[in-house]
């Protein structure tokens, strides 16, 4: 009794403390525990604010007047529900990104996917079960390039009394890689996609939400981590960005990573580390260095040729107590933008903390081809719309189809019968076989076309899944951060140049259990997983240009035979079209 009357006393105090000092930012918690599961709510806001950075001020879309966004904090297996009202003007979905949504794909969020965008005024209440799932995860809007400023950190922490596989840290700090523009999002996005040309580079990479003191007007607009010497913290890695992959790293300090997208690896020391957007790693750091103020570093990774990016680094303070502000930052070494082998280095070190179930006897083996394209101009006007090389239209695809999204979502097509919005038939390996590394056609636009269609692969409730993903050469090769929703998979292997069953090393006792794998430039990488969560679910390059041009596809998972086994009706607010 005593402490159930303590934990009762500790929410009323927290939420005194949030209703008088964000009254903008609502959250709810239950102190009864059903079965040791919570229900946790949160009220999400979405509002245009005001915001000046590298001297220039605009509106922004925003959660609760945020930037980043509110942390969503829960516990393994605790219920979460969501209520979202859309008071911007901008159309709006939320993706609770690396969640599997098991029996909860109505609550996935992709736009046109899983549900119409929230329309100005309107509200949805997202509900979900973290069933079996703790670590770092992110939410981020999933419409337009809104989620250049609409995202947030999901941590969720392990049950109550099961401790972390290393020594508990002093702190835990989560850290936020972004980009930012200065024009607005909407208007760049729709200009780019009107011009059929490639995106203008990021005005600044943020941490945090801060440029950092190499960006114009950014002298006092930096994150600052103070930490005390000896001490050793958790570092929570969230790439939010758009479109650049980026590398980490603090100057003189061992990054450990022990989590990756959630799950819990082997320890790995390394000088520095790789995200792509959608990527999260937990690494260990501590501070054993003499006192003074480190730099905490960003800095692009670009794989793809000719392509035009932000080059100037983006940086934050580790800074020990004892250090004064007028110290200067000791510099952190980052690699060379296009330092391929840095990041093959530390993906080969990544396994999973124990030996794991792999799948096996494999009922469906998937092929699938994801690269560039540039389209023919059918444009009146192509000086203004034709700007990709050759005069074409830039494009992306998998198995050489370009992704068209329908003007209602899939997944309520699907569920009431609804035809004339999808088809069912996305191959299961490539329309023509060839040296995709090395040998694509790369005549743009003549010999680099791709077909489009709003295309889908079926599977039946509990297949094996092999899915082999292929990089290829047409316009670049390109390391692609490729995003599974409702699932992990295990990532068996990966290498470069073309797959080649005969040759190719597989590791089916501890590999790395993901949700965003990045397919090595030039490359292939070889993921499992069973498909045990049925629903509509959406698997895109994470590079939002990619996504925007076509690179994703949809697979259906039919329903299992149990109870436990079938996807739930629609909730009744969902979301009209």
């Amino acid at each position: 009794m005593t402490n159930l009357i303590t934990a009762l006393f500790i929410y009323f105090l927290l939420y005194l403390f949030l209703f008088n000092n964000h009254s903008n930012y609502v959250v709810g918690f239950t102190s009864q525990r059903q079965g040791g599961r919570s229900t946790i709510f949160y009220d999400f806001k979405v509002q245009t604010t005001r915001i000046t950075k590298l001297c220039n001020t605009k509106d922004i879309p925003t959660i609760n007047g945020m930037y980043p966004g509110p942390v969503v904090y829960a516990q393994e297996d605790d219920k979460v529900i969501i209520r979202v009202t859309n008071e911007s003007p901008y159309n709006i979905t939320i993706h609770w990104h690396g969640i599997q949504q098991r029996l909860s794909c109505w609550s996935d969020g992709p736009s046109y996917i899983t549900q119409c965008p929230m329309q100005t005024g309107q509200n949805f209440t997202y509900e979900f079960t973290l069933q079996q799932q703790k670590g770092t995860f992110f939410w981020h809007a999933h419409v337009s390039w809104l989620r250049a400023t609409l995202y947030g950190a999901i941590v969720v922490y392990t049950k109550k009394g099961v401790p972390y596989p290393f020594k508990f840290p002093y702190e835990e700090h989560i850290i936020m890689l972004g980009e930012y523009w200065m024009k607005d999002m909407v208007q760049i996005e729709q200009a780019v996609l009107a011009s059929g040309g490639a995106p203008p580079p990021a005005d600044a990479f943020t941490i945090n939400g801060q440029p950092g003191p190499n960006y114009n007007c950014s002298a006092n607009d930096i994150y600052k981590l103070d930490v005390v010497p000896g001490k050793t913290y958790l570092l929570r890695l969230i790439n939010a960005a758009l479109n650049q992959e980026h590398f980490f790293a603090i100057a003189n300090h061992k990054l450990t990573i022990v989590e990756v997208d959630g799950e819990y690896t082997k320890p790995l020391t390394t000088d520095r580390v790789m995200l792509g957007p959608g990527q999260t790693l937990n690494v260990l750091v501590t501070a054993d260095k003499p006192i003074a103020r480190y730099s905490m570093a960003i800095g692009p990774y670009q794989s793809a040729k000719n392509v035009s990016f932000q080059n100037i680094t983006s940086i934050a303070y580790f800074q020990y107590f004892g250090a004064t502000a007028n110290d200067l930052s000791l510099p952190a070494a980052l690699p060379r933008f296009d330092d391929n082998l840095a990041v093959k280095t530390v993906m080969d070190g990544i396994k999973s903390l124990h030996p794991v179930a792999v799948p096996n006897d494999i009922d469906r083996n998937l092929f699938v081809t994801i690269g560039l394209n540039v389209q023919k101009c059918r444009s009146k006007n192509p000086q203004k719309d034709c700007k990709a090389k050759g005069g074409g239209v830039m494009a992306a695809s998998m198995n050489n189809i370009s992704f068209s999204n329908p003007n209602i979502s899939i997944l309520e097509a699907y569920y009431k019968n609804i035809n004339g919005y999808f088809t069912e038939d996305f191959p299961g390996v490539p329309l023509k076989f060839y040296d995709f590394a090395n040998g694509a056609p790369n005549n743009p636009p003549n010999d680099t076309n791709s077909l489009n269609g709003t295309r889908t692969y079926v599977l039946d409730y509990g297949t094996r899944v092999q899915l082999i993903l292929q990089d290829t050469s047409t316009v670049s090769t390109e390391n692609h951060p490729i995003h599974l929703h409702g699932y992990s998979f295990y990532v068996v292997g990966y290498g470069t140049g073309n797959y080649d069953p005969d040759t190719a090393d597989f590791n089916l006792v501890d590999p790395p259990y993901m949700n965003t794998i990045g397919v090595p430039v030039g490359g292939w990488a070889a993921i499992r997983f069973v498909a045990d969560n049925p629903g509509v679910w959406f698997m895109h390059c994470h590079l939002e240009i990619h996504l925007s041009w076509g690179l994703s596809v949809v697979f259906i998972v039919k329903n299992g035979e149990g109870p436990l086994e079938r996807l739930p009706h629609p909730p009744a607010d969902l979301p009209r079209c």
